[in-house]
């Protein structure tokens, strides 16, 4: 059942350079329980789509321009600013990067963990304290009934990240966004994160959007993937064949640029050349195309629609399947 229904997304901001589209007719679906990934390179439009879905664009330098975000029978973009805070925290919660500036210092994590159900279920603070207690041990933090009273600085960058997913499932939300839970995080607290968050979203039958720029994280949690290029989405596929057949050449060189454990020792990782394109003079055509080992005439006079290439498998590329 589809969950979540995104067609024509546009977001703009007005700078001193003019203005440039962050997120460009961006259109995906996810369906209840699913994990979906957003990847791509850093100002590919993934975080700024999150933050669209849930408005919190800053305005006045930000706009959504266009575009529908139906979610349980309601278009997100339409919403009045009093219905949308009813629905940030309890029927879609977001992840965010940075759990230190995400986290009010201020504030012990049992509050902060409870507050929602305080906002969105009209609980009583000390009930919402004592299931933040619970939330807290859910999430596997030491001794977390214990250190509901204590502050942020008290924890870990790894134990402030469980914080935040036991804030993000304190209402029990239809949708999670997580928007590069792991960044800054060691390597072996990344995979227990991340773990931890596929483990609780099964559990719970939450969708997961999660946005994310390293493909070790997509291949092993993800079940469908959305490549972003230019703030437009260039592939979608389930992630097993995305893997398998990239179709797009931008996401062929993506999954050329990491080590692979069976790559032959000696052997150089190729590179994507050139630089992502600046979104306030887009080039015409395919925005990949100064980048592209395989564009012709044909990129440089239209930007390729997202059609299917495949069963289920859809990309934006006038090239044939690499």
């Amino acid at each position: 059942m589809t969950l979540l229904s995104v067609r024509g997304l546009t977001t703009r901001f007005r700078t001193d350079r003019g203005t440039l589209t962050a997120v460009d007719d961006v259109s995906f679906d996810l369906d209840a329980g699913e994990t979906l990934a957003i990847v791509g390179e850093s100002g590919s439009g993934k975080s700024v789509t999150a933050l669209s879905l849930l408005r919190l664009i800053a305005r006045p330098a930000g706009q959504i321009a266009a575009g529908t975000a139906m979610f349980e029978g309601k278009d997100l973009l339409k919403l009045s600013e009093e219905q949308m805070q009813a629905v940030r925290g309890d029927r879609i919660a977001m992840i965010f990067q940075e759990p230190m500036t995400s986290l009010n210092p201020a504030l012990t994590l049992g509050v902060q963990v409870g507050e929602p159900m305080v906002l969105h279920r009209g609980s009583t603070w000390a009930a919402a304290i004592a299931k933040a207690g619970d939330l807290l041990d859910r999430v596997r933090l030491p001794d977390a009934r214990a250190r509901v009273n204590a502050y942020p600085h008290q924890f870990s960058g790894g134990q402030r990240q469980r914080a935040m997913i036991a804030m993000a499932l304190a209402c029990q939300p239809r949708l999670i966004i997580a928007d590069e839970p792991t960044t800054a995080l060691d390597v072996t607290v990344q995979a227990q994160i991340l773990a931890l968050l596929k483990e609780l979203t099964r559990e719970t039958g939450a969708a997961l959007i999660l946005i994310t720029h390293d493909l070790g994280v997509v291949a092993r949690y993800a079940d469908r993937v959305a490549v972003m290029y230019g703030g437009r989405i260039v592939e979608t596929a389930s992630a097993r064949d995305l893997y398998r057949t990239p179709r797009h050449p931008y996401t062929a060189g993506l999954l050329a640029s990491i080590p692979r454990l069976d790559q032959v020792a000696g052997r150089r990782l190729i590179p994507i050349d050139g630089q992502p394109p600046d979104l306030a003079r887009m080039p015409p055509g395919c925005a990949f195309r100064p980048r592209c080992t395989r564009a012709t005439a044909a990129c440089d006079a239209a930007r390729p629609a997202l059609a299917e290439a495949a069963p289920a498998h859809w990309k934006a590329c006038f090239a044939d399947a690499a």
